[in-house]
């Protein structure tokens, strides 16, 4: 596969600010997530600016511990249009981000309507993590997915 990147598109009927509050959420992002992978939020805090760091909670069946956590660091923070985070953990007292991103970008289609853009970037990704991680590690509808499981948080708003 020579693309390093996935998106879905997606049209909600709210302003672009109430779904950037929800996004802005990490309380909100197990109920977005179309994995199922998501299972909490540890750091609960309003994501407020770039570089914060916010931790989750998280199941795979295919992960060595089942249950682990990951800590994400804002890397994009433009209220009400974009945001975005690289996925990493802690290691050793640190952080170690393994160079994939998660983005949503947000186009006002007028005061009560918003096209959503959800992309998963894996373009800087290292050889060495592509040797045991297949990108992207999820299905095809796993983008569609959240952004209905989104549209169905946002309009309840």
């Amino acid at each position: 596969m020579d693309q390093e990147n996935v998106s879905a598109t997606l049209t909600v009927a709210v302003p672009a600010a109430t779904v950037f509050a929800v996004l802005a959420d990490p309380a909100t992002h197990s109920a977005i997530d179309g994995t199922g992978w998501v299972q909490e939020a540890v750091d609960r805090a309003p994501l407020i600016e770039v570089g914060q760091i916010f931790r989750m909670d998280m199941y795979h069946a295919n992960h060595p511990n089942g249950d682990y956590q990951v800590a994400n660091k804002v890397q994009v923070f433009d209220p009400p249009r974009a945001i975005g985070w690289l996925t990493g953990q802690e290691k050793d007292g640190g952080l170690e981000f393994g160079g994939w991103i998660w983005r949503y970008d947000l186009a006002p289609l007028g005061p009560s309507k918003t096209e959503v853009t959800l992309t998963y970037d894996w373009s800087a990704v290292p050889q060495f993590i592509r040797e045991y991680i297949q990108f992207p590690p999820f299905g095809p509808g796993h983008l569609t997915n959240s952004l209905h499981h989104l549209a169905e948080l946002v309009s309840g708003r």
